[in-house]
């Protein structure tokens, strides 16, 4: 046995315990009808509860859910967080500071970010639509229809820091040759930024964006504090009607199923992004 591999023995050891065991004991599960207020009748019944979820038009509904919730929040996080990376990158005085206080937020565990926002903003007793109230405003940040675009904000406000993080380190890395020039020919700002600065970005906005992407697909501790997946089901992301499925209904072996199908839908997702990263960067 090489010494390489005597190294990464306790990592392999901790890593089967961790993650290998309970990934093969919820595959188990998964073919099973396993109940917890019934767990001594559990039998083995195959796909049935892979062939109940794809029949589930709830499951569907949480995964269009979970991919609005995705798509607004990481394009919201990135151009947002785009433009206060390039303010800090020209920034001269106090930078420690700025970046530290911004960076704040992502360090907050969501699920007390969550409880902040729902007595924030809620309509009775919420700090924010009393202010509003002053003004003669009136809005209901988790009545119908709203209740989703308001835990979408709420993401925005806690992850944008991220993607400033990951893009202000692409745009401090980047040469200085292609500005200088641009500069001399007396190219616009805006020119600069369109012809320059996105394309040498891109390999660092690919991974910055499949990174937030797959962690927002994970949004489970919002929904929990705020909203329960109401009104009705339009909040209902898939993470939380897994968790609903399988410890509310104590049918674990389903909940199990409709992880594994993510799972599947997710590294799906990741081979796609990442075949199309590197055909960026061979192809820039």
């Amino acid at each position: 046995m090489s010494f390489r591999l005597k190294l990464m023995l306790p990592l392999l050891a901790v890593f089967t315990a961790s993650v290998g065991y309970p990934l093969l004991y919820a595959f188990y599960l998964s073919l099973t009808n396993y109940k917890i207020t019934a767990r001594y009748n559990t039998r083995l019944v195959g796909l049935k509860q892979y062939i109940a979820t794809l029949q589930d038009p709830n499951y569907w509904s949480a995964l269009q859910v979970t991919g609005t919730f995705v798509l607004l929040a990481v394009f919201i996080e990135f151009w947002l967080g785009l433009f206060i990376a390039l303010a800090l990158q020209k920034q001269t005085r106090i930078r420690n500071f700025t970046r530290s206080f911004l960076l704040t937020p992502m360090f907050v565990t969501p699920i007390a970010i969550g409880l902040m926002f729902r007595f924030l903003l809620n309509q009775q007793l919420g700090v924010i639509p009393t202010f509003m109230a002053k003004f003669g405003l009136s809005y209901d940040f988790f009545g119908p229809g709203k209740a989703l675009y308001s835990i979408v904000l709420i993401d925005v406000w806690q992850w944008t820091p991220f993607m400033v993080l990951l893009l202000l380190a692409g745009l401090e890395g980047l040469s200085r040759s292609p500005f200088e020039a641009a500069k001399v020919d007396g190219a616009s700002a805006f020119f600069t930024f369109r012809k320059i600065t996105l394309p040498l970005l891109v390999p660092v906005i690919s991974v910055a964006v499949l990174i937030r992407a797959l962690d927002a697909m994970k949004v489970f501790e919002y929904v929990f504090a705020i909203t329960r997946g109401g009104p009705a089901i339009q909040t209902m992301t898939i993470q939380y009607y897994t968790y609903q499925t399988g410890i509310q209904f104590y049918r674990l072996g389903l909940a199990s199923a409709m992880s594994y199908l993510l799972l599947i839908i997710v590294m799906v997702i990741v081979v796609i992004l990442f075949r199309r990263i590197e055909s960026t960067r061979k192809n820039p």
